[in-house]
């Protein structure tokens, strides 16, 4: 059997237009109704007769009024229009109740020191909007994310994977710190090496920090498998902090985390030679999704938060 070109769909304006013929029995007359000029509405009902292979209007000096033909599509155009009406009342219901909730997802460090800040602006710009903030660490942040759960992530790792879009929002810094009777507490420099032979109490697998801190590492040329086992695994920064200043060993937490901390003499900063720590916090979501209006109002508002007075 002989194969047919493709069929274009009709456009929905002019079956608009054709169902405005019938019900004002003109072409002129239609074309007002649906707000087209009359030559644009000639042209239209011409290519849409040369599209189905029929006469739809029948044109006379003293008007035009539609063929059987016409009045049979017309009929046919009505029910097009109404699906095509339905269609867009739900598609708009649909955005309205997105538009009207934001899951937002947040490793530790954002979620605890950032985010109830960028949240609280957000909300006093509209206190309509309903948040809900899940809080992990950042390899679940972009499962999240990825998987739709969660529309807008909040991360600190130095990479992003890929179907992920993302955009810096603020910079952070990571500091190395120790107890006050902790031997290093006395070192003027640390050098990596010693950093890196050192068991430490870290954050989980999949933490941001620590996951900056293995990529600072091997720039330096220390991969992450060479790193010490670390002494201790804890689920938080506040464990973290807390088990440091214990005397567990040292640690390496965000600097909105310990600032603090090191201010009131609990913890002592110690720097570590030619090791770069500071690191990016992105806004990710899916790179093929179109961010809703509040999404973007909550990345505009941590970027604007993040830069100097």
């Amino acid at each position: 059997m002989p194969s047919t070109p493709q069929q274009r769909w009709p456009d929905l304006a002019v079956l608009e237009l054709l169902v405005a013929v019938a019900e004002h029995g003109g072409l002129g007359a239609a074309a007002r109704a649906v707000g087209m000029a009359q030559p644009n509405a000639s042209r239209a009902i011409a290519r849409l007769e040369g599209e189905l292979g029929l006469d739809l209007v029948a044109r006379h000096p003293r008007g035009s009024r539609l063929t059987p033909a016409g009045a049979a599509v017309a009929d046919w155009a009505r029910r097009v229009l109404d699906d095509a009406r339905e269609l867009m009342t739900a598609s708009a219901a649909l955005r309205a109740d997105r538009d009207a909730h934001l899951d937002v997802a947040a490793s530790l460090t954002v979620a605890e020191y950032l985010a109830p800040a960028w949240l609280a602006r957000l909300r006093r710009a509209r206190p309509e909007l309903e948040v809900q903030l899940r809080v992990a660490n950042s390899a679940e942040v972009f499962a999240l994310v990825a998987s739709g759960a969660c529309e807008l992530g909040f991360v600190e790792t130095p990479r992003v994977p890929a179907g992920l879009r993302s955009v810096t929002v603020a910079d952070d810094r990571l500091a190395v710190v120790v107890a006050p009777d902790h031997p290093w507490a006395r070192r003027r420099l640390l050098t990596p090496a010693e950093l890196a032979a050192t068991p430490l109490v870290v954050r989980e697998g999949g933490s941001g920090t620590r996951a900056t801190l293995a990529a600072a590492l091997e720039r330096l040329g220390i991969p992450e498998h060479e790193l010490a086992a670390p002494s201790l695994e804890l689920g938080s920064n506040a464990a973290v902090r807390v088990s440091a200043a214990a005397g567990a060993g040292p640690a390496v937490l965000s600097e909105l985390a310990v600032a603090g901390w090191i201010a009131r003499g609990d913890l002592v900063e110690v720097p570590v030679d030619g090791l770069e720590l500071r690191r990016r916090l992105r806004a990710v979501r899916r790179a093929t999704a179109r961010p809703s209006e509040a999404a973007a109002e909550l990345v505009a508002i941590a970027r604007r938060s993040s830069r100097p007075a």
